[in-house]
């Protein structure tokens, strides 16, 4: 695998997605790049990342007090950058959620009050920081809210909106387009080129309220159930393990387990049987 790797050159006439369809390899093993952060980081951004899901509205000085509980004396300045760093925002009101400049791309959230009954009526898009043994990496992930199927997922050393938008085109692919599509205000989606391509695909767009914690509910439910059963438990070397981990957990979340939210079904079966 790594010979194959080396194979891949940046400069071919090529591009780098055909390269690595020809020679069998993912691209996360192509672009995966080790983060230069000291090991005392890694496991202090570790253990933020897993406080912060049972904790989604702390901030940096809470966030602070549980590192110094944990016997880890930091200054906010350094919290507040791996936090960034990370990703990671606490949930509460704020004034202005939105970097200047980036207001008129901000959508309304179109999900409340409505009745979901079917597949591909409504999708979720999130990226979440995913820690591994020597570094860390960010995960896109797209679920249909009807079946609570994961119908697209990409790895990538990047937080840019290239690294969504190319998820979400996969899916769409194999999976045909949803009616509307649901993600946060993060800076990926609240800029043109993702603004452009759902217009563009005559896709609705759905944006969470301001501090709302819900609104993204059921792909907040899946993270927790990869990292507590999986990412947590087995941390990954590189890119490709990482690759191969999670993708041998989404197949067991789509076909194996059942969830109470749709009546203790599988996802998979429900998807398919009116997709």
């Amino acid at each position: 695998m790594n010979e194959r790797c080396e194979m891949v050159d940046n400069q071919h006439q090529l591009s780098l997605r055909k390269q690595c369809d020809l020679l069998s390899v993912h691209r996360s093993g192509i672009y995966y790049k080790p983060r230069g952060e000291k090991q005392e980081n890694l496991e202090i951004m570790r253990l933020m990342d897993e406080h912060y899901l049972k904790h989604p509205t702390e901030g940096v000085l809470r966030m602070q007090d549980f590192l110094f509980a944990m016997g880890f004396v930091v200054n906010h300045k350094r919290v507040r950058r791996l936090l960034r760093l990370m990703g990671l925002m606490a949930i509460y009101p704020k004034k202005n959620l939105s970097k200047l400049g980036l207001r008129k791309y901000i959508h309304p959230y179109l999900l409340k009050g409505m009745k979901i009954n079917r597949p591909n009526q409504v999708w979720a898009i999130d990226i979440t920081y995913i820690p591994m043994k020597n570094g860390f990496m960010y995960m896109t992930a797209i679920i249909d809210i009807y079946s609570r199927y994961i119908v697209g997922w990409g790895i990538s050393n990047t937080l840019e909106s290239e690294a969504s938008i190319e998820v979400l085109k996969q899916a769409i692919k194999e999976h045909g387009k949803p009616e509307i599509i649901n993600s946060d205000q993060g800076s990926q989606f609240t800029c043109e080129d993702w603004v452009a391509y759902l217009k563009e695909q005559e896709i609705q767009i759905s944006m969470d309220g301001k501090g709302r914690a819900i609104d993204n509910i059921f792909i907040e439910r899946f993270w927790r159930s990869l990292k507590y059963d999986h990412v947590y438990i087995f941390p990954a070397s590189d890119g490709l393990e990482l690759y191969q981990g999670v993708k041998e957990h989404i197949h067991y979340y789509n076909h194996s387990l059942s969830h109470q939210g749709i009546g203790r079904r599988v996802p998979a079966e429900l998807y398919q049987l009116v997709a």
